[in-house]
């Protein structure tokens, strides 16, 4: 059981990770609250975006659109690799997913496929959209990769989570396929080798 960071802190702990972190309007209190709870917090969910284009991407993310309303995720990390935070508190980025995997990821532990989706993911998770068309050709940059991995180093070095509660879209609910391009155990390796 975590609760959430505060916003102040969040913006900290990225910047003491290294990153650079642009600020985008009231990011602080732009949130899907009023829809329910934020927190307790659990990990961190990678996504892409499926779109070209950081600005373009940057403000889909921030407003959303008439299906979708924004913020779409707590932070947008561009091709340049900098992170864009354009919400914090509930966003609509998780959807419902898997209850076993949320319990495998509060026990940190191995997941397991994600075959339901009757769990409120938005309440439990930080979210980081990632600029990338999801096609599997779509280059990711050295500097976005990185950027990815310290992010979500971050948030686990605040609440002192392993690399096993961050997660994939692809792990939470059934049919999703983000992000393409890297694997989520690549990418967990990494955390966990930062956060050593």
């Amino acid at each position: 059981m975590a609760s959430p960071m505060s916003a102040g802190g969040f913006l900290s702990g990225l910047r003491a990770e290294g990153l650079t972190v642009v600020e985008v309007g009231n990011w602080r209190h732009h949130n899907r609250n009023h829809k329910g709870p934020w927190g307790p917090v659990h990990g961190v969910m990678i996504h892409h975006t499926v779109t070209s284009g950081s600005e373009h991407t940057v403000e889909l993310c921030r407003d959303g659109y008439a299906e979708l309303p924004g913020p779409l995720c707590h932070g947008v990390i561009t091709k340049d690799g900098r992170v864009h935070l354009v919400g914090y508190g509930r966003a609509n980025h998780a959807g419902l997913g898997d209850d076993d995997v949320l319990r495998a990821v509060i026990a940190e532990k191995t997941l397991p496929p994600d075959n339901e989706a009757n769990t409120d993911g938005n309440r439990h998770f930080y979210g980081f959209e990632c600029e990338n068309l999801g096609d599997g050709k779509d280059p990711w940059p050295a500097a976005q990769l990185d950027a990815i991995e310290k992010a979500a180093a971050a948030v686990c070095r605040h609440h002192g989570w392993t690399e096993r509660s961050v997660i994939g879209h692809l792990e939470w609910q059934p049919g999703k396929v983000d992000p393409r391009g890297f694997t989520m155990a690549w990418l967990r390796e990494r955390i966990r080798e930062r956060l050593k």
